[in-house]
């Protein structure tokens, strides 16, 4: 008997569950289609209905993380002052925050900044949104993110630092020879030597790039 009425119930839910949860999917997807498509009209109507601002995709993404990827000011914007976590990791340990870092997606890097960014958050090579910012030739996006307060001489995976990145994966030209001034008037350890024992300095002269020389040598680097 008891089973029966377990069954019963378990068919009554599922009954009115199946409805509730396609509808929760067609909200999701509606939301994320309105983040690419940096409509905030569209975002704020869906959040009003009854959308979570929390929902993810296949890949673990929200919202705001699909706005972030498009580099979509204004829908992100809507996002985040409707609450939407700017920590929110996908499935490979991107965040809103992180990423915009990376890419060099300055204003909503300084959203994220503004409303709750953890500085102190790591991608899935270990390293802070500081790091790929200096690789890439983000230099107010450097500027932006040693004025927040991130850490100039944190370490990630690989063993680098900011300033290791900028010299062995930049390309020595006007953009990364600012940032490596950048990172040294920031305080950055210019000693601190990759997981080979290879210092700052000792890269920047094996790839050839004088400028960073001539900047490493006068801030003391051996």
């Amino acid at each position: 008997m008891l089973k029966l009425v377990l069954l019963s119930a378990w068919l009554f839910l599922t009954a009115f569950a199946s409805p509730l949860l396609a509808a929760d999917n067609a909200m999701t997807l509606a939301l994320h289609k309105a983040a690419a498509a940096d409509d905030a009209i569209a975002i704020k109507a869906l959040l009003a209905k009854g959308a979570t601002i929390e929902a993810r995709d296949g890949s673990g993404a929200t919202a705001l993380l699909v706005a972030t990827h498009a580099n979509r000011l204004n829908a992100a914007r809507a996002l985040i002052e409707a609450g939407a976590d700017v920590n929110a990791k996908d499935a490979i340990s991107d965040s809103p925050y992180l990423y915009a870092g990376a890419r060099g997606h300055l204003d909503i890097l300084k959203l994220t900044l503004a409303h709750g960014a953890d500085l102190k958050s790591i991608n899935r090579y270990g390293g802070t949104a500081l790091i790929p910012a200096a690789e890439r030739g983000h230099v107010d996006t450097v500027d932006t993110l040693i004025k927040a307060g991130v850490d100039v001489d944190h370490v990630n995976r690989l063993g680098w630092t900011a300033l290791i990145e900028a010299i062995i994966l930049g390309d020595g030209g006007k953009r990364h020879v600012e940032i490596v001034d950048l990172l040294i008037k920031a305080g950055a350890n210019v000693n601190l030597a990759d997981n080979d024992g290879v210092t700052p300095l000792q890269h920047a002269r094996g790839r050839g790039f004088g400028a960073m020389v001539a900047l490493l040598e006068k801030a003391g680097a051996t």
